[in-house]
């Protein structure tokens, strides 16, 4: 470890395979696509299919007890964050100083817009359900995880889009090298909903089809101390906005500026993981890292197999990067990069070392 980086020493997810890491890995190695034929009984959506977390139900997840009004990507949340610190992969973790930090797109649209309806058709603005007040603001899912776990550190939603997950990985970055937290949970969550399904149709140019849409939560626990050798070591991250169009462009500085900021050369690059982006977005990333690595080392998105998580995408990829690197001895010691990038004109990048130490 050097002293301006910071250790990934233990990870879980809830998504599309199940809940848990193991889950998640199994999932990843055998490469088998989740999408499901939707019930059109539960869900009043344009889409025919999704990749949803199997059989998930926020109360039986969690038990009846103050989950009446939980939506759904706070569930999720607080699901992974359990299952993370439960975890026997990892060591137990100091949560009087443990930090927390997600990455979401808006939090819940489905809490918002349900608040929102009820305000305005109810007899008066504030009739409204109580209950949904503290899941219809952004942060409220990261809230909810500390309460839950009793994490006391600092705590912090970053609404970023699609980079969400490694815009938080930067902030917790921050957080522990600025002595600040003693460890960190970073990640990022989306949920699949009514709400999300309607926006994500009509954003589309022209009625074009889209992605199918998936839904889940990835978190890492982060320390600039660990006490076994890591799963990764995160060297740096890098991250830029564009107006102008040129998606290639703003990924390509992405990269270039992180592979700099880590000590990393392009030809130390052992695999290129980017986001799978739909549409000129997802070919200007790809375009991006195929000039500055070769195809050969570009990966293939997990997105093809969850579907389109948002702002879990980039959280997800870093997953299955570390499934992939836990099957492969040979990865030991090698640089790997993530990318993504947004339609809303923002991209990042994040520089790591695989198995250091090992």
């Amino acid at each position: 470890m050097t002293g301006a980086t910071l250790a990934i020493t233990d990870w879980s997810a809830v998504s599309p395979f199940g809940t848990g890491r193991d889950a998640f890995a199994k999932g990843v190695r055998q490469q088998v696509s989740t999408a499901v034929r939707l019930d059109r009984e539960r869900w009043g959506v344009p889409d025919d299919v999704a990749c949803l977390v199997p059989d998930f139900d926020v109360r039986t997840a969690l038990g009846k007890k103050g989950t009446r009004s939980m939506n759904r990507v706070t569930g999720l949340a607080v699901a992974t964050s359990g299952d993370l610190l439960a975890g026997a992969g990892g060591l137990p973790v100091p949560r009087e100083r443990t930090g927390f930090v997600l990455g979401t797109t808006v939090g819940s649209a489905q809490s918002t817009i349900d608040l929102t309806r009820g305000s305005l058709t109810g007899e008066r603005p504030y009739h409204v359900e109580s209950g949904l007040i503290p899941y219809a603001v952004m942060n409220g899912a990261a809230g909810q995880c500390a309460i839950w776990h009793g994490l006391r550190g600092p705590n912090a939603t970053l609404s970023a889009g699609r980079p969400g997950g490694l815009v938080a990985l930067n902030y917790a970055r921050r957080l522990l090298l600025s002595g600040r937290a003693t460890a960190v949970l970073c990640g990022a969550a989306e949920e699949f909903s009514d709400a999300r399904s309607w926006i994500d149709h009509h954003s589309r140019e022209g009625g074009a089809p889209g992605p199918v849409l998936g839904e889940g939560c990835a978190l890492f626990s982060l320390t600039t101390e660990p006490e076994e050798p890591p799963l990764a070591e995160l060297l740096a991250v890098a991250s830029a906005t564009f107006a102008d169009g040129d998606r290639r462009g703003a990924v390509d500085r992405c990269v270039r500026r992180a592979l700099a900021a880590g000590g990393a050369e392009a030809s130390q690059v052992w695999v290129a993981c980017p986001s799978g982006a739909a549409g000129a977005e997802g070919d200007g990333e790809l375009d991006a890292l195929t000039g500055l690595f070769g195809a050969a080392r570009v990966g293939t998105p997990v997105a093809a197999l969850i579907g389109e998580t948002h702002a879990a995408s980039a959280s997800f990829e870093l997953a299955a990067l570390l499934s992939r690197a836990e099957d492969d001895s040979a990865c030991a010691g090698r640089t790997a990069v993530i990318t993504s990038i947004d339609p809303g004109g923002t991209a990042a990048a994040a520089v790591l070392r695989l198995r250091p130490g090992q």
